[in-house]
């Protein structure tokens, strides 16, 4: 599911652009499957699934499948479309060192919703 991430934040010259002081990792959280996203200088240079419980980042952010599912549909329902809604509605859960996520929010936002079907 998070094979395309890479591919298309590293073909989005704006993205990169925004991200460009960004260089760190963090964990994306699909039901109980944790993946750890290293970002370098905003573009993404690695996705691998988290092997030991040592192998952290920054912060994580977690959801069930469904809500990732919905979330990267090319047209979320309300509350599905933005990381910063599920939260309230407890559909996602952030946790850790939050300010990096908060000074690049627009940014990570963008990465996670980067895997948003595209219309054809």
């Amino acid at each position: 599911m998070l094979d395309r991430m890479k591919e298309r934040v590293n073909a989005d010259a704006a993205l990169i652009q925004r991200g460009r002081w960004v260089s760190l990792s963090f964990l994306l959280g699909i039901d109980d499957e944790d993946y750890v996203i290293t970002i370098n200088e905003g573009r993404v240079t690695d996705i691998a699934p988290r092997r030991l419980s040592t192998h952290t980042g920054a912060f994580t952010i977690r959801a069930a499948r469904a809500t990732w599912e919905e979330h990267w549909r090319p047209l979320p329902k309300r509350d599905f479309h933005d990381i910063w809604s599920m939260l309230p509605k407890g559909l996602a859960i952030i946790d850790g060192d939050l300010l990096p996520l908060i000074q690049n929010l627009q940014y990570f936002k963008d990465v996670i919703a980067s895997l948003r079907a595209r219309e054809t």
